[in-house]
């Protein structure tokens, strides 16, 4: 049965579960990990568990190994070229004259891919650009356009609350917001109350979105279950008294 473990590549990025076998893993260790795009570098967030049936409905790639001195030396090897990568980007989409912002730069762990994400207000023909990049850095290139959501996301902040965003801290997917969660909660409709940095309704309008649905079921747990309830009776409760 496989060793269930859940790793996250990112800061607040998407958990995703691999077999540990016999490797020894706990939360907060590093570990290669071997996935549809070849090997990648990421953290242990859970524990290992035994998987059941039900969560493995599909095969689990394999954790290859704990992270290394050399894996860590890669580690920073990357980052390095990430950023310089991401200056020479800069530099062909203004010669290209492209409307488009750059927004952040991932490089695969071994090295055999590179991924630009930008945003723009429409579709971008950046066939040429892709060209320059791919001859520039001599391996495979790919350019994903993404919207604003995902700019506050990458680029992080604090939000009104003060605190760092959601999104960048520990939200791994969003999920629909509408205004009727502002209107339910008696929220101000000013939009600048309610909106995030990205210009979209808060992420944490949601968070108490079911709030009326749990509330009334904790009411209906804490009523007693006789016949013929007294408010005197050994356990009983009502929802008035709740």
């Amino acid at each position: 049965m496989p060793n269930l473990v859940g790793i996250r590549f990112k800061s607040g990025g998407k958990v995703y579960h691999f077999d540990a076998g016999d490797i020894p893993l706990v939360p907060g260790d590093f570990c290669v990990v071997d996935t549809v795009r070849g090997q990648e570098y990421g953290e242990v967030v859970s524990l290992p568990r035994a998987a059941s049936d039900e969560s493995c409905r599909t095969p689990l790639r394999p954790v290859l190994r704990k992270a290394t001195a050399v894996d860590e030396q890669r580690v920073e090897s990357n980052q390095r070229f990430k950023e310089e990568a991401f200056a020479v980007a800069l530099e062909k989409i203004a010669s290209h004259q492209l409307p488009m912002k750059l927004i952040d730069v991932e490089v695969a762990f071994d090295g055999t891919k590179i991924l630009f994400f930008f945003t723009a207000d429409g579709r971008i023909d950046f066939r040429e650009l892709v060209k320059d990049l791919a001859h520039i850095f001599r391996t495979r290139i790919e350019l994903r356009q993404i919207g604003v959501r995902d700019e506050a996301k990458m680029i992080g902040g604090l939000g009104s609350c003060g605190r760092v965003l959601c999104c960048t801290s520990f939200l791994g997917e969003f999920a629909p917001v509408s205004i009727k969660m502002a209107k339910e909660q008696h929220l101000s409709l000013n939009p600048a109350k309610i909106s995030g940095l990205c210009g979209r309704l808060m992420c944490c309008l949601r968070y108490e979105s079911n709030f009326p649905e749990v509330l009334e079921a904790l009411r209906a747990d804490n009523r007693c279950k006789c016949e013929a309830c007294h408010r005197n009776c050994e356990g009983a409760g009502s929802s008035d008294e709740t």
